[in-house]
């Protein structure tokens, strides 16, 4: 959340044609009773995209779903893994795991919503779940409502004792449990997300899972995208972040003239020089001056003139 918008997406899908993305989590009442368009804002080129939904009540993810696709989304998937305070005092995201019965329905209902594929986000457990029990509960009780692609985030989420942030690397992670998991519904598409840091540990995992899903290591660090395609094709090249970031300037351009701000862009792009020698240099030109209301397309090219041009450094 307020990390993957609609100006992070065209920025990563630079570096890469084949990666799915993901929006950051939108809730239902956001986008029936808020500022709908804000939150599905969608610029063509930049699919495949799955829109990420927070809710629990079938009838509004239903319509939430309908909205996603008609907004050119290409996936549309149920948070039942988010453990922040916002989530939970609203009875979603990773509160859901203990709600198998009430996912399944909520399934249902955007299934037959709409025509693009529907999926679910979740973790291992929560709290004190037994994992090998609560999560293959949960994965039954969905797969059986007729749900084929889970994305499973290995860690459980304590929603007492520790902060969002906390719950994205205190909690240990279980990668054989999801490889279980997988052998244990060879009819479903198991894809794994957490902790994962580069394409060679995460294409490690997929001679036994059907996909990898790449969080902060890839916002921090969206070098790694640009070897992604060329890892799944080997006849593709390699993306730099050079490449990436011109391929970017013209989608930088046209929102300039719409009288999108610069930092509201080039906040996603801080890590594309990550170990480059100039690095330092050109983040801090833009976390300094990007916000000026005169700051445009000559600071853009101004700090990326800061990096040297020698190429990446980059194990992928």
């Amino acid at each position: 959340m307020d990390w993957t918008d609609r100006h992070c997406r065209a920025f990563h899908r630079t570096y890469s044609s084949k990666a799915l993305l993901y929006t950051e989590m939108v809730t239902t009442g956001a986008l029936i009773h808020g500022r709908r368009m804000d939150h599905l804002a969608h610029d063509p080129g930049v699919g495949p995209v799955a829109l990420q939904l927070g809710g629990a009540e079938p009838d509004d993810l239903a319509a939430s779903a309908r909205m996603g696709q008609d907004a050119g989304f290409d996936e549309i998937n149920l948070n039942c893994g988010c453990p922040s305070d916002r989530v939970q005092s609203g009875r979603f995201g990773a509160c859901l795991m203990a709600e198998p019965k009430l996912v399944a329905d909520c399934y249902r209902a955007m299934a037959a919503a709409v025509s693009v594929p529907v999926t679910i986000k979740c973790r291992i457990g929560v709290d004190d779940q037994e994992p090998h029990r609560a999560l293959w509960q949960f994965v039954s009780a969905i797969a059986e409502a007729g749900c084929r692609v889970f994305v499973i985030h290995a860690r459980k989420a304590w929603l007492q004792g520790l902060s969002p942030k906390e719950n994205r690397s205190v909690p240990p992670l279980d990668y054989p449990l999801v490889h279980q998991l997988k052998a244990d519904f060879p009819e479903c598409s198991i894809i794994l997300n957490g902790g994962l840091e580069t394409l060679d540990q995460a294409f490690g995992h997929l001679d036994a899972l059907d996909g990898v899903m790449f969080g902060r290591a890839a916002y921090h660090n969206p070098q790694i995208l640009g070897h992604v395609d060329h890892r799944i094709d080997p006849a593709l090249p390699v993306v730099t972040s050079d490449q990436a970031l011109e391929r970017f300037r013209p989608y930088v351009a046209a929102r300039l003239a719409e009288g999108v701000p610069l930092a509201q862009m080039t906040r996603h792009i801080l890590g594309a020089f990550y170990q480059r020698t100039g690095a330092r240099a050109f983040r801090q030109l833009l976390s300094t001056k990007a916000h000026r209301p005169e700051a445009g397309l000559a600071l853009y090219d101004q700090a990326i003139s800061l990096v040297d041009a020698k190429g990446e450094r980059l194990s992928a």
